[in-house]
């Protein structure tokens, strides 16, 4: 049988192979390999390093706790702007924490809360003094007092005194307010740590209570009784704050956070709060449980405000990009419609009624404030402003002044702009050396005409002030 012929390819492998045999014998290859493996072993110590034993450290046993033991909001998704940055920590910032606080859902005890050095005696009971005073007043006059709507603000006479700045609470605040009394110019401030603070306007003592375990999200001082005051907070509590019984009293427990607080003026029975996600929550204190809940937007409600004239008509702002007024004389119908919708590009985080309760002023994250105005608020006008404060500074919210002239709001260039309703524009800055911090949140004082209180992601305090 004829051998197989052989394809080119084994034919130049076969050739290959020659070649490296002829040139591996030139070398003398094989016979240095024989030489080299006919050498006798050479045995040669070796020594390990012994490492050093380290001590054995135990892993840390995990206890699952829920969101609400952690003092962290449910609903992280509705922590935008104000809270998202500071969510996760709540509890270890929070300063002189206290881990039986957190699993606290009854009555605080005010002197448990205390987070003051000296006594918080001569502040509880001039508190109830003060709203034991502004009662008798009420009685004799036969009526509360009025806001006054007519004004003569001087803008140019406002100023900023070093002796009315202070800082009441550490870290940003996110709500404050001013006593509405006549004879007390108090300022009363939330932070996102859960803590309250009160500062008596030019003195030097500051009371610092921590009933709460998230961001402030609203405070009502009544007007009837000041010595009462209602807290809400991100954790889903609100609580109750009596000075006399001196205790935080448990009024409302949700799952959800809770954004905003409000109630209409000259109502001491009803609460109103925003609660999840675009929730409107109606609390009777009468019967002692909620009377009404209510979807009004698709995403959180930022501020909740009802009109000074009108106390069945409330304006709501969110952050889905609509601010609405309704109607809650409507509350028994099937779905409550609004009366009107604002639409912005972006979040709006607030919309309030000017002290007439004829026109209505939002704060959108599309960089503008808007005006509206007219018998059905139907006559809009857009200012332009810079809201973009960024993830560590409360969010810029315009508020009314004394009138319906002229609005008030931070800048970032750590002045506070005022925006004339009538020229529809900015028309002043209020600007002061003294001033370390970007301004965000405002209140006006309720009867004295240009003084304007301005708060700080920092903690502090300015107060303005009209020669």
């Amino acid at each position: 049988m004829a051998p197989p012929k052989l394809t080119d390819y084994e034919r130049e492998r076969l050739e290959n192979i020659r070649r490296n045999n002829e040139m591996m014998a030139k070398l003398k290859v094989h016979s240095k390999v024989s030489e080299l493996s006919n050498r006798p072993k050479v045995v040669t110590k070796s020594y390990s390093v012994k490492s050093e034993k380290k001590p054995k450290t135990e892993t840390p046993v995990v206890i699952r706790r829920s969101l609400r033991t952690r003092g962290i909001p449910p609903d992280s998704k509705g922590l935008d702007l104000d809270a998202t940055s500071d969510s996760n920590l709540l509890i270890r910032n929070s300063p002189q924490k206290s881990d039986s606080l957190v699993q606290t859902l009854g009555p605080i005890p005010m002197k448990d809360a205390y987070r003051g050095a000296d006594s918080d005696r001569s502040f509880i009971e001039s508190l109830v003094d003060v709203s034991n005073k502004d009662f008798s007043e009420e009685k004799l006059n036969g009526s509360v007092k009025k806001r006054k709507i007519e004004c003569s603000l001087k803008l140019e006479s406002m100023s900023l005194d070093p002796e009315n700045i202070a800082r009441i609470v550490p870290g940003r605040i996110t709500q404050m307010k001013f006593f509405p009394s006549n004879d007390r110019k108090m300022v009363v401030a939330g932070n996102k740590f859960g803590d309250i603070g009160f500062w008596n306007v030019g003195e030097n003592d500051v009371f610092l209570y921590h009933p709460h375990q998230a961001p402030i999200s609203g405070i009502l001082v009544q007007p009837h009784c000041l010595s009462k005051i209602y807290t809400s907070c991100y954790d889903g509590l609100v609580r109750l704050m009596d000075v006399e019984k001196e205790i935080f009293d448990m009024v409302y427990n949700s799952d959800n956070c809770i954004y905003a607080l409000s109630q209409p003026k000259n109502e001491a029975n009803c609460l109103y709060f925003a609660e999840g996600s675009g929730g409107l929550t109606v609390w009777d204190n009468r019967i002692g449980k909620c009377s009404s809940n209510l979807d009004l937007h698709e995403t959180r409600i930022n501020t909740i405000d009802f009109n000074p004239q009108s106390s069945q008509i409330v304006a709501t702002s969110s952050s889905d990009g609509t601010a609405c007024t309704w109607d809650l004389r409507c509350i028994g119908e099937s779905k409550l419609t609004a009366l009107r919708t604002f639409a912005r590009k972006r979040s709006v985080q607030s919309a309030y009624f000017s002290p007439s309760g004829c026109s209505l002023a939002t704060t959108s994250m599309d960089n503008t404030i808007g005006i509206y105005s007219g018998v059905h608020l139907e006559d809009e006008t857009s200012v332009y402003h810079d809201n973009q404060t960024g993830r560590w500074i409360s969010t810029f919210r315009a508020i009314w002044g004394w009138d319906d002239s002229y609005l008030f709001v931070g800048n970032m260039k750590r002045g506070v702009d005022v925006v004339s309703t009538v020229q529809r524009a900015t028309v002043m800055t209020l600007q002061s050396p003294h001033i370390s911090a970007i301004p965000c949140r405002f209140d006006a004082h309720s009867s004295e005409v240009g003084m304007l209180a301005g708060a700080t992601s920092g903690g502090q305090v300015y107060i303005w002030t009209s020669s």
